[in-house]
């Protein structure tokens, strides 16, 4: 039986790793590909696929509001696709065929599809959409990021714009906030930071450092693999090869 699929995923370079290895699986036809919720929800509509592969944070419309969009008793198979393992994967596991943790590992990939298969082949009923609707709201719910963080300046508390950060070092259990020409201290280590910042915004290049994504003006090759991120304002990181996720994140795929 041929499985039709649509790919969802905001980040081009997701949606190309996908098709790849679909590519190698000719029981499945891939019907079309969206980059946002809105178009999302047209393309399920129309082409009713049997599967989708479904970004879980995408601009405007998010999964859920796909999801929503579109109602229980229509969603198809849902494998989700996220660069964040925050989320709760045991509710992944229980109420969506599957998940995929960007970047995308070749075997993942094959034991998710597996899964699919059999999902599709049981003919899910509208109770597990419904839970999977349920789940994904739950999940939204849990994911609120900081809009500001309060710091500490000549015994007074105030409040710094995430979005006005260029970039964070660690400094054991502290963190500095660096901002335009200004700093600020706060006791909260980078992992804790890390978990607290938008990664749409934010993205950690280092073990000791997180960059201000919209603050990257370019990234330069260097020795051995690096690469040099280098921020409008002139300060250069070296950005650790094994953070491939970052490396995805800031398009490196492309190079």
């Amino acid at each position: 039986m041929k499985i039709h699929a649509l790919i969802v995923d905001d980040e081009p370079p997701a949606r190309r790793s996908i098709w790849r290895f679909l590519n190698d699986n000719p029981e499945v036809e891939v019907v079309a590909e969206c980059g946002d919720g809105e178009s999302a929800v047209t393309a399920i509509r129309s082409t009713k696929p049997d599967l989708v592969f479904l970004d879980v944070q995408m601009p405007e419309m998010d999964g859920l509001e796909v999801a929503r969009q579109v109602g229980a008793e229509r969603m198809p198979a849902t494998i989700f696709v996220t660069a964040y393992d925050r989320y709760a994967i045991d509710a992944f596991d229980a109420n969506a065929v599957d998940y995929l943790l960007k970047p995308i590992a070749r075997e993942r990939f094959a034991r998710a599809l597996d899964r699919a298969r059999a999902r599709i082949a049981e003919r899910p009923n509208r109770d597990a959409a419904e839970r999977l609707i349920t789940m994904l709201g739950q999940m939204k719910a849990q994911d609120e990021y900081a809009e500001r963080l309060p710091v500490t300046t000549n015994g007074r508390i105030q409040f710094v714009k995430t979005k006005e950060i260029d970039w964070i070092e660690a400094d054991g259990n502290y963190a500095r906030l660096h901002v335009g020409p200004g700093m600020h201290e706060v006791r909260e280590t980078l992992a804790n930071l890390e978990r607290r910042l938008n990664p749409r915004d934010f993205v950690r290049i280092h073990r000791s450092t997180i960059v201000n994504i919209h603050r990257v003006k370019e990234i330069q090759p260097w020795l051995h693999g690096y690469h040099l991120v280098v921020l409008e304002s002139g300060q250069r990181f070296r950005m650790s090869r094994y953070q491939y996720a970052a490396a995805e994140r800031l398009g490196l795929s492309e190079l």
